[in-house]
């Protein structure tokens, strides 16, 4: 199947742990992990349990590729150690941070989470040539010609950053594991999306649920309808969900998100979009 000029793919679209039985077969149980097409070039944001899958579908390319990640939460770090082009010397990688600070930097923060007895071996296993770009979230990256990657801070817990990628004429954001202030917009949140054609928004709670964990820094479907049309999106894709949430509840959340938002849906793996 040949891929639109500009798009992107979903590979796990769980939030918080990975999980798996009758209840996730529809939507998927793997964590965060997207791949978007700009032409030829390919980016990856974040690495989630679904990058594992990703990398099977990319075993055997040539691959000079960027790899952003919202945040090193453990949820969206945990498949790296498994992602086959890692393994391979033709392969070159820069690994993007916006979220660190205070003396951490990106290979620091990798390192130690590859390390005994919480795993068995270092990132030095791998051998693809890998770059470290350690940034401030707020800063526009340009990764190739012709692709402009903005970025602003997130409302989570050590932080996180969200993304815009710009390419031929087209917008597409990805903002997840962000949690909203009810009654008062996130202004850097509504810049980035602002008249984006496509946004990817962290949708772990409803608004009837978000009372019981507001400070764990996650967001409601809703917020995200409002956000998308106080900022003139025009299509949302309802992501990072809930591991207690089943395909049922989700198609439910679909509905409503269709109505309220057309041409809106809620992400499942292997779905493809084009912004």
């Amino acid at each position: 199947m040949t891929s639109p000029a500009f798009s992107v793919r979903f590979w796990g679209v769980r939030g918080s742990i990975a999980c798996s039985g009758p209840g996730t077969v529809r939507y998927g149980g793997n964590t965060s992990s997207l791949e978007v097409r700009c032409g030829e070039r390919l980016l990856l944001f974040d690495a989630g349990t679904g990058i594992r899958y990703l990398g099977k579908a990319l075993e055997g390319a040539a691959l000079d590729t960027d790899l952003f990640f919202t945040h090193t939460h453990f949820d969206h770090v945990c498949g790296l150690p498994f992602f086959r082009p890692f393994f391979e010397p033709k392969n070159r990688f820069r690994l993007w941070a916006g979220h660190l600070g205070e003396g951490l930097t990106l290979r620091r923060v990798l390192s130690e989470f590859m390390m005994s007895p919480l795993f068995p071996v270092p990132p030095e296993v791998f051998r693809a040539q890998l770059e470290y770009r350690d940034f401030a979230a707020g800063e526009t990256l340009r990764p190739a010609s012709g692709i402009e990657v903005k970025s602003a801070p997130l409302n989570h817990p050590d932080g996180a950053t969200g993304y815009r990628i710009e390419y031929d004429g087209r917008s597409l954001c990805y903002l997840t594991d962000t949690e909203h202030v009810p009654g008062a917009p996130d202004r850097k949140v509504l810049a980035l999306m602002a008249g984006a054609d496509l946004v990817i928004y962290d949708c772990m709670y409803t608004d009837e649920e978000y009372p019981r964990f507001a400070g764990w820094g996650h967001s409601t479907w809703q917020e995200a309808v409002r956000l998308c049309r106080a900022a003139g999106a025009k299509r949302l894709v309802v992501f990072h969900h809930d591991p207690d949430h089943d395909d049922d509840m989700l198609d439910a959340i679909g509905r409503e998100v269709a109505k309220a938002l057309p041409g809106s849906v809620v992400a499942r793996e292997g779905l493809l979009l084009e912004p």
